[in-house]
């Protein structure tokens, strides 16, 4: 799995690479997991353009199979983007977007620079 790593408030990222197919299935979490690892990265960081229209479609359960593997193996996910619209769109989505970022596990953030910020405010 392409990407890069990067140190973020002292933390290791590893960013998966924009481009690729749609990220769907529990095997791509784990993938995906497995390459962080490998650099040692604590946080995964998915650019929301690597996530098809169903992972944001709640009801057919892509983001929750996905989270829940990261959640399970105990990596932090962060999904890097503008998903504004999407979430102007869905009470749900706006909903879960919201309950995400109260915790720790998943971050929905617009971009590194916003990354950075919830991190710091995490270390304070």
């Amino acid at each position: 799995m392409a990407g890069s790593v990067y140190i973020q408030q002292g933390i290791l990222v590893f960013e998966c690479s924009a481009e690729g197919p749609a990220l769907r299935t529990a095997r791509d979490a784990t993938d995906l997991m497995g390459e962080a690892w490998r650099h040692g990265a604590k946080i995964v960081a998915i650019p929301a353009t690597r996530l098809g229209d169903d992972f944001f479609e709640l009801r057919t359960r892509i983001a929750g199979e996905l989270v829940q593997k990261f959640v399970t193996y105990g990596t932090r996910l962060v999904v890097l983007g503008d998903i504004s619209e999407r979430v102007a769109q869905s009470e749900s989505l706006r909903a879960f977007v919201g309950e995400a970022n109260r915790g720790k596990d998943l971050w929905f953030v617009s971009d590194r620079e916003q990354l950075g910020v919830r991190l710091a405010d995490q270390n304070r």
